[in-house]
């Protein structure tokens, strides 16, 4: 069993970028979005990019700069999307004001619509790995 990580740190973006690999996450050939994502935890804002571009999974930490767009939101939200899945608590959060897109939003509905391209035993890996 893979040691727990607390969300978003050095430890757990180290074993996120080994799950990604080891998955095979290879981004469908028509995914073109990459984000750039402002967690926040308390005073802290922890800072990374994912998405794919050209068929290539993109996923670390700092900022993309050829993003779509930026997310901002908070840790709790972040867990609940990220990790866990949950569509529709990002959705909800989106709604409530919890979270906020700078830049191409219609990319990231198109992207919504077309599934995704979630990998279940991908988010099942990171889920084990997260504290």
């Amino acid at each position: 069993m893979a040691e727990k990580q607390k969300f978003l740190s050095d430890g757990w973006f180290d074993a996120a970028e080994k799950l990604i690999e080891e998955h095979g996450a290879a981004a469908p050939p028509a995914a073109n979005l990459v984000m750039n994502l402002e967690v926040t935890d308390n005073a802290d804002t922890i800072e990374f990019f994912m998405g794919a571009k050209d068929g290539e999974t993109l996923f670390g930490k700092g900022k993309n700069e050829s993003a779509d767009l930026t997310l901002s939101t908070d840790i709790d939200t972040a867990r609940a999307v990220f990790v866990s899945g949950d569509q529709q608590a990002g959705m909800q959060a989106f709604m409530a004001g919890k979270v906020r897109v700078q830049g191409d939003m219609t990319k990231l509905m198109m992207a919504q619509a077309g599934g995704g391209g979630a990998n279940p035993a991908l988010t099942q890996a990171l889920q084990d790995i997260t504290e």
